[in-house]
């Protein structure tokens, strides 16, 4: 498995933004279709977007489309979320994940789990 490590994260205002980094451990990250999912207090972690192995493909959430962008740089090992116009409820725990599978609409992670970062958007 990659080993994976979220930066970024912080407290905010409402409508600013924050950009969200991903390193991977693995010169292998290349192979890995990657992604963003999320967990608010008592709620089950949720997809927020994913990109291809070459970064051409991008999918998102309806919650963040039009918000988020995500992006990878292969040459750094790298996945990116810049997240604009945040609200509170983008509050959450963020992680990032290798290895992420779609099945019949919806959207799952593989084996490889960041340690999660703090996303606080405060009103």
């Amino acid at each position: 498995q990659v080993e994976l490590a979220e930066s970024g994260g912080g407290l905010v205002q409402v409508g600013e933004s924050l950009r969200l980094s991903c390193a991977a451990s693995e010169r292998t990250f290349s192979s890995y279709f990657m992604g963003w999912f999320r967990q608010q207090p008592g709620k089950e972690r949720e997809f927020v977007a994913a990109v291809s192995w070459s970064g051409g493909s991008t999918y998102y959430a309806d919650s963040v489309k039009g918000r988020f962008t995500i992006s990878r740089d292969n040459a750094k090992n790298s996945m990116y979320l810049q997240m604009n116009n945040l609200q509170p409820e983008d509050t959450a725990v963020y992680y990032c994940n290798a290895d992420v599978v779609e099945y019949e609409d919806r959207w799952y992670g593989g084996g490889s789990w960041g340690q999660g970062i703090q996303v606080t958007v405060s009103s």
